[in-house]
């Protein structure tokens, strides 16, 4: 805990110093995680509310950014939309960065067969695509909240075994671990206390990446119906929605599409900076 507090106050540091960019992704998703939270009170119509004799209304004062095929207003249901792809992205990044990295971790501290089972695993799911992985994981599970955590999850899994391996293999030969064996430390105290705190700062810079990846993935699961059923909010649904109504109805995919890019790009962008904040070169020039 004291490293990862430490690993903070740095990132911190580094960022105030020269990550504009990176404060500027920090304003902006801030923005729209408290646009989520507060949902209820900003939306200014309930999202699942239906008016047919409003249906495809253009932007105006009354529906700030029109109204879908069933008059539902199109701001109101971005706003709860926010809320599922922020809930997906961040609990599907979560379930992965945790199983990822124990297993890197295991992989690379034990070794032998084990190591060499583990990569032919990660070398398999790294060789399918992200999205078809996502794709053939929801289609076997059906579409729901829950599943499609679990697809997302699995398909960010590989990276961070990876991630997580690789430097553990340097670690484990470090004198300092040489030192906790000698003193009778166990495998699961060395990898706990002595290994895993050298990783998580570049765990967590990626973890930031890769949430980006998982709302794109989940955006795309939605919107080919593999996503959360309607007539929940997501964006990707109202993305798909929007392309069946593309050429009469623009604003139905233009405003959601809008939402994710800038989503994504507030994660990359916070991505980036601490990228850089955590980079041993830049410390060496502080």
């Amino acid at each position: 805990m004291a490293a990862l507090l430490l690993h903070m106050r740095e990132t911190t540091r580094f960022l105030s110093r020269g990550g504009v960019f990176a404060w500027i992704g920090l304003v902006l998703l801030a923005a729209i995680v408290l646009v989520a939270l507060f949902a209820p009170l900003i939306a200014p119509y309930d999202p699942l509310e239906q008016d047919i004799v409003n249906r495809l209304l253009p932007p105006s004062p009354e529906f700030w950014l029109g109204t879908d095929s069933y008059g539902s207003d199109v701001l109101s249901r971005i706003i709860y939309g926010a809320r599922i792809s922020l809930f997906v992205g961040l609990i599907s990044i979560l379930i992965a960065m945790t199983i990822g990295t124990a297993l890197g971790v295991l992989s690379g501290y034990i070794g032998g067969r084990f190591d060499a089972f583990v990569m032919a695993v990660v070398d398999l799911m790294l060789s399918f695509p992200s999205l078809l992985l996502g794709m053939l994981v929801a289609a076997v599970l059906g579409a729901s909240l829950e599943n499609l955590i679990i697809a997302i999850a699995i398909t960010e899994i590989a990276p961070f075994v990876r991630l997580a391996r690789a430097p553990t293999l340097v670690l484990k030969e470090q004198e300092f671990v040489q030192a906790a064996r000698s003193v009778g430390c166990g495998h699961g105290r060395i990898m706990r206390v002595h290994i895993l705190p050298n990783l998580i700062s570049e765990i967590l810079v990626m973890g930031s990446l890769w949430m980006a990846t998982a709302i794109r993935t989940e955006a795309s699961l939605s919107f080919i119906g593999l996503g959360v059923k309607p007539p929940i909010a997501t964006w990707g649904g109202m993305i798909r929605e929007g392309f069946e109504n593309i050429l009469e109805a623009w604003w139905l995919a233009v405003f959601p599409s809008v939402f994710v890019f800038l989503t994504v790009l507030a994660l990359n962008l916070i991505g980036d900076g601490l990228r850089d904040a955590t980079d041993p070169k830049l410390r060496q020039r502080d």
